[in-house]
């Protein structure tokens, strides 16, 4: 295992910057074209490349969008500006296959899907990666706000030191071999000083807007983009609530959240919430706000970046921070093994957390701190040890996590 010595250059590789070549996915934004600058002002050979990631002709002067029409303009005139060889890459069936079918089965399964995670997951860390090592490179450099370095056992994941832009939610899924690959520039920088970089040198995206939602998704409304994908997969139901009454009927599980208060198309004289999705039966759950508390979720796919082995946490399990939301702080949890299945207990518990959303792990619940790995929420348990669902209340059911040890 390589340890840290004065030998390495900045991006923990040996020899001089000048024979590392270091591949720079350039997204057409600011934060990507500055990792570029800095590292053709270091010395490395970079080689700028850009994803193609849907069909552009949609996207081109739509602002907030990335991997797509104006972006790959944007990085193209950057990589001419540097001075750096640039490739862009036509990825579209493969985006379409591993993201976008990925996110419309979620959602018709009734989960909330991060297509985002997925992409990284899928596309920029898996096919990237490969494209990388092709081309010769040593390292892989991203605009991504989150840290790398080498520890004792191996590289680690931290998060950025600016918490406005922390994306560690996001990068959760990465394993122990892509960190040896891949280098993030942006790590220990604030957002304005990235801008104040770009426009030093001379970069025209030194002020452009930054990427918003998803990509793919230009009106923000997932029902659309779900039924033209899918044209008639959204199926009618009842709105029941979880004392058993029927209270209305909806056109798609598509058009709910969990959590969700306005808008649910029924009028009961008191607010309830959309507490479950029950897409086997087309049936939308709703309730009062206490049936969204909840204390546990089971996870599925584990991804762990530890020190210690994921394969030694049992029943008593280890003192953790859990993160549900991309927008919130982690909070104390414990993470332990039960009869097979990895679930993560809440200290203050959660409201309106959903399957399909990811859960992520940190050392510690402040400042830049270690990720521990996270994985894919699969069950909501309520505060009371149960889930509600169509029924009314049930047990956890009995199906084994599954974990990628890396």
């Amino acid at each position: 295992m390589i340890k840290p010595n004065s030998k390495l250059n900045s991006l923990s590789l040996e020899g001089p910057p000048s024979s590392c070549r270091v591949v720079v996915a350039m997204s057409g934004g600011v934060d990507s074209s500055v990792v570029a600058a800095l590292l053709k002002a270091e010395g490395y050979d970079v080689v700028g490349i850009t994803l193609q990631l849907y069909d552009h002709g949609e996207a081109v002067g739509r602002k907030g969008a990335c991997c797509a029409g104006q972006d790959i303009h944007d990085a193209r005139r950057v990589a001419e500006t540097l001075g750096i060889p640039h490739y862009v890459l036509d990825y579209e069936n493969r985006f379409a296959d591993s993201v976008m079918d990925d996110f419309v089965n979620s959602y018709l399964s009734g989960e909330t899907p991060v297509p985002c995670i997925m992409c990284n997951q899928q596309i920029k860390f898996k096919d990237m990666l490969d494209t990388a090592r092709d081309l010769g490179a040593q390292a892989m450099a991203t605009g991504h706000y989150i840290s790398s370095h080498l520890g004792d056992d191996g590289w680690e994941l931290t998060r950025a030191k600016d918490p406005d832009r922390d994306q560690s939610y996001f990068l959760f899924t990465t394993t122990k071999e892509q960190l040896e690959l891949l280098r993030f520039p942006l790590g220990n920088l604030h957002k304005n000083q990235v801008r104040e970089i770009a426009a030093e040198y001379g970069l025209s995206i030194a002020e452009k807007a930054d990427s918003q939602d998803i990509c793919f998704v230009p009106t923000g409304r997932y029902s659309q983009v779900i039924e033209k994908l899918r044209p008639g997969a959204a199926e009618p139901g009842d709105i029941v609530h979880v004392d058993g009454r029927v209270l209305g009927r909806h056109e798609g599980i598509i058009n709910y959240t969990v959590g969700q208060r306005r808008g649910i198309g029924i009028a009961l004289g008191e607010p309830v919430y959309v507490v479950e999705l029950d897409a086997e039966n087309s049936k939308v759950i709703v309730g009062p706000r206490e049936c969204l508390a909840t204390k546990t979720v089971e996870l599925r796919d584990v991804n762990w970046l530890g020190s210690q082995s994921i394969e030694e946490i049992g029943e008593e399990g280890i003192a953790v921070y859990a993160r549900v939301r991309s927008t919130q702080q982690p909070q104390a949890a414990t993470l332990l093994c039960r009869d097979g299945r990895f679930l993560v207990e809440l200290h203050d518990g959660e409201d309106g957390v959903s399957p399909g959303q990811a859960c992520v792990l940190y050392e510690d619940g402040h400042g830049q701190s270690r990720i521990l790995g996270g994985g894919w929420i699969k069950k909501a348990i309520a505060e009371s040890g149960s889930e509600f669902n169509s029924k009314g209340v049930q047990s956890v059911g009995d199906a084994p996590a599954k974990v990628s040890v890396s």
